[in-house]
């Protein structure tokens, strides 16, 4: 079964892929930063909050193809955060999935141009979907505020704002709840509303994204402890530099290794009452065992 699993995520990858390089082809005006935009969106990676879109649609008894425009979007956002995380206001960081950041490449002002054309052009990404105006409403203002001053923006700001302290369990909670959870959150709930989930439902991939990312925070705080750069793709340690206080600093590895396996298996339970729940709840335990 996992290796149906596998093909599922491989197939939704592929789908996003395209899409994701048709996007900014039709206007060659703006050369520079549209090289720079695509240097970052089509680097690869996980893919993990666009696929979670299209799955939470399917689940949802929707279509992937209604979803994707907003699949898109989401990616594009989550794009445009590490573009800014990366620069040297911010991180500093000179690596990502393997290759020089963006800023590195292009110099810090298109970095910071790319950042704000994919963030503004993933609103109009939304508009693109074939689907009831409510539902395209009710997307923008999930996104919106999942990536905004209520949710990855301040996130990103309790972060910096933190750098040098040592933060409690609570509070870091709290700032990954915004950092990193808002926007997993978001990406599941726009599978929902693409197809048309009821109120309900919407809850239950709210429970699901909000203990998959705390998850996936963690998780991500392991590794950059455990991995290596060329594993992890990006400066391993980069945290401890920075003087940044994560999950392992609060709980030791250990205690992190059983808190993802138990935020994992949350995430599955919060899928109980969908039909066809088997793919995201096997995501959730995947994510845990990443390497990357």
């Amino acid at each position: 079964m996992e290796q149906s699993f596998e093909t599922i995520l491989a197939r939704d990858r592929a789908l996003i892929e395209d899409r994701l390089a048709e996007l900014f082809r039709q206007d060659t005006r703006y050369a520079c930063v549209q090289e720079a935009m695509e240097y970052s969106l089509l680097a690869g990676g996980k893919r993990v909050r666009p696929v979670l879109t299209l799955e939470a649609c399917r689940m949802c008894g929707g279509r992937v193809e209604d979803a994707l425009p907003f699949a898109c979007g989401v990616e594009m956002i989550h794009t445009y955060s590490l573009i800014h995380d990366d620069l040297p206001a911010m991180d500093d960081d000179e690596l990502r999935r393997g290759r020089p950041t963006n800023h590195v490449v292009y110099g810090e002002a298109t970095a910071i141009l790319a950042g704000d054309g994919l963030l503004t052009a993933a609103f109009g990404q939304l508009t693109k979907a074939e689907l009831p105006p409510e539902r395209i409403v009710s997307a923008v203002a999930t996104l919106s505020a999942a990536a905004g001053p209520s949710g990855m923006v301040g996130g990103q700001a309790l972060d910096m704002a933190g750098e040098g302290h040592a933060l409690s369990r609570g509070e870091l909670e709290l700032l990954q709840s915004l950092k990193t959870g808002a926007l997993i959150s978001a990406a599941a709930q726009l599978g929902g509303i693409a197809a048309g989930a009821t109120r309900e439902q919407l809850k239950q991939l709210d429970r699901y994204a909000q203990a998959l990312g705390l998850a996936f925070q963690v998780r991500d705080d392991m590794l950059d402890v455990i991995s290596s750069d060329q594993e992890l793709g990006k400066p391993v340690g980069s945290d401890r530099a920075n003087e940044k206080s994560t999950f392992v600093n609060a709980l030791g590895l250990e205690n992190c290794a059983q808190l993802v396996e138990k935020l994992s298996q949350q995430a599955a339970d919060a899928l109980a009452e969908f039909e066809q729940p088997e793919f995201l709840a096997w995501l959730a335990h995947a994510l845990a065992d990443r390497k990357q």
